[in-house]
Order: structure tokens, then C-alpha cells, then sequence
């Protein structure tokens, strides 16, 4: 499906990327073209890790390939929750969450489980940010530590995000080689 013209230039003049690490990652990237590519990205690189080395952490006390996939996964709720709350709500404060908190439940899920569970989810999110307007992409939202935030930062926080994630997955492949 083609990208509406009103988001393929997508990245906001205002938006916070001094303040935001994660839509700081996007550069001149357009974020749904990164949002539509990443899980395409995600299954090669979990796949390229093999069944063992996927439950193996990254670097010693990090997150391994198969927990980085979970969390993505739970980002992708989160994120699709934001996005949703700032459509629907007045000026909404978005929900925070304690990603290390989330991840005590990460023994639930295999690879699979949460590829195929970030894949729906993306795929869901992705749909309803290429039917957004101008006008929705501008909506308004409160971030409890980064402030004033528009749905368009919310989408490229999350493209950044994708970004910063599988960077760190492909230097542990690199590493490895």
C-alpha cells in the first residue's frame, strides 16, 4: 500500500530529537517506512542468532535476541495505545511504563511467540497510522518526562526505537562473526 504523500515526509520541524534519544536514531529516514521494514528486519536477525544463540543475552546483564523481540512486542501495545489515546482523548498525558518491570514476565514467550505477536501488532499500527491526516498527525498528547508531544513524535519515537533495537541485534551478529 502506497504511503499517503502527507506522511511520507513524515518527520516534524518541531519535534523533540534533542530530548528524544529514539527520534534522534531516525536521521533522514522516513519513521513508517522504518515502522512497515522493521519486521521484516526483526525475523532475519532473530533467525540469523539459530534456536540457541537467540536466548543467549547480548553483552553480560543485557537482554538476549528473544527478549529484545518480547519487548518490542510490548512496546508495540504501548505504542499502539498512545497512539490511540491521542487520537481519542483531549490533550491526553500517555501512559509510561517501567520496560524492566514488563520484562519479569519475559519467561512466558519464545521467539516465535513474540515475532508473530510484533508482526500483527505492527502490522495493525502501521494501517491506522498511513489512514491518519495532517490534522491527526498534529494531535496533541503529554509525555510524563519529554512534555508536550504530537502523534507524529509518538510514530517517530517508535521508528527510532525500532532503529536503536535492531542496531544493537546486528552489532551482536557482527561481534559474533
Amino acid at each position: 500500500m502506497p504511503v499517503p504523500s502527507h506522511l511520507t515526509s513524515l518527520r516534524s520541524p518541531t519535534s523533540l530529537f534533542s530530548m528524544n534519544p529514539y527520534a534522534s536514531q531516525l536521521g533522514t529516514q522516513d519513521p513508517v517506512r522504518v515502522l512497515s521494514a522493521t519486521p521484516a528486519r526483526l525475523e532475519e536477525l532473530l533467525a540469523s542468532f539459530g534456536s540457541r544463540r537467540v536466548n543467549q543475552p547480548l553483552q553480560p546483564g543485557k537482554w538476549s535476541p528473544r527478549e529484545l523481540a518480547i519487548h518490542l512486542a510490548d512496546c508495540e501495545i504501548a505504542h499502539g495505545f498512545r497512539y490511540r489515546q491521542a487520537l481519542a482523548e483531549e490533550n491526553p498525558l500517555v501512559q509510561p511504563w517501567d520496560q524492566e518491570k514488563w520484562a519479569r514476565e519475559y519467561g512466558a514467550y519464545d521467539a516465535a511467540q513474540a515475532l508473530r505477536a510484533f508482526v500483527a501488532l505492527r502490522e495493525w499500527n502501521t494501517a491506522l497510522i498511513r489512514s491518519l491526516t495532517a490534522e491527526q498527525m498534529a494531535r496533541p498528547a503529554k509525555h510524563p518526562e519529554r512534555g508536550d508531544i504530537t502523534v507524529r513524535e509518538l510514530i517517530e519515537t517508535a521508528a527510532g526505537h525500532d532503529i536503536n533495537h535492531l542496531r544493537q541485534l546486528e552489532a551482536a551478529l557482527e561481534q559474533a562473526a
